[in-house]
């Protein structure tokens, strides 16, 4: 079994001292490609804000598996992005973004830092819309760049929110299949916001599913039986 990356033990989350969800105790492991599922509201996003360090816990603890104390580095892909048409940035600029946070201020990106990102938009199959406008590209383009961009900060975990909603179902299979071969080659660890099962039974090992204010974790083969799923709903009735 793999080492656990992110422990939450006995997490409560929420905005202005309310508790969206409480009692939360899960762990996340290293190099593992988990699924977050629930229905809007369930706090899935306040759960990835909190992850992200956005939100501080309400109560609870969250333990990260890092040698040396180091902080986790986290890649955010958001589930969709809008930039001004009057900025003509390019599909190589955006993801060029993700590298700030290793460049001191009023300091060019230096040539290694411009390479680097080359090769992330190579990883992400979008090497080829590097010099096209970023706001002129299409939904699966769009959220292959900013892959990229995720990738260009050197994550240790990579957090998608809903990377393919609006996307068309060919450009979806092929950004997952793109996340699953980056876990392999790269050891990164992945969360996953979606409400696609399909998605979930087809790329997941893992599934953290937020419903009615309580949460379940476990390998998707097992959590999304049709059985395991009619006792979860009923436990949402009851």
């Amino acid at each position: 079994m793999k080492e656990a990356l992110i422990t939450l033990d006995n997490l409560s989350i929420g905005y202005n001292g309310q508790a969206v969800l409480s009692g939360i105790s899960v762990s996340i492991s290293r190099a593992s490609f988990t699924a977050i599922l629930g229905a809007n509201g369930s706090g899935k996003s306040t759960l990835l804000k909190t992850l992200l360090g956005l939100l501080p816990p309400l109560a609870g603890r969250i333990d990260t598996g890092t040698s040396g104390g180091a902080p986790l580095v986290f890649g955010y892909v958001p589930q969709s992005i809008q930039f001004d048409p009057i900025y003509l940035l390019t599909g190589f600029e955006v993801a060029l973004m993700g590298t700030y946070g290793r460049v001191r201020p009023g300091r060019f990106v230096p040539p290694t830092e411009r390479a680097f990102t080359h090769e992330c938009l190579a990883a992400a199959g979008a090497e080829e819309f590097a010099q096209k406008r970023f706001a002129e590209l299409s939904g699966g383009q769009k959220q292959r760049v900013l892959i990229a961009r995720a990738l260009t900060t050197r994550p240790d975990v990579l957090m998608l929110d809903e990377p393919t909603a609006g996307v068309d179902p060919a450009a979806t299979h092929a950004v997952l299949d793109f996340i699953s071969q980056i876990i392999k080659e790269r050891e990164i660890t992945v969360l996953l916001v979606t409400h696609d099962f399909a998605l979930v039974r087809e790329h997941a090992q893992q599934v953290i599913w937020l419903h009615d204010g309580k949460v379940f974790q476990g390998a998707a083969e097992e959590l999304l039986t049709p059985e395991r799923m009619a006792e979860i709903f009923e436990i949402g009735v009851g």
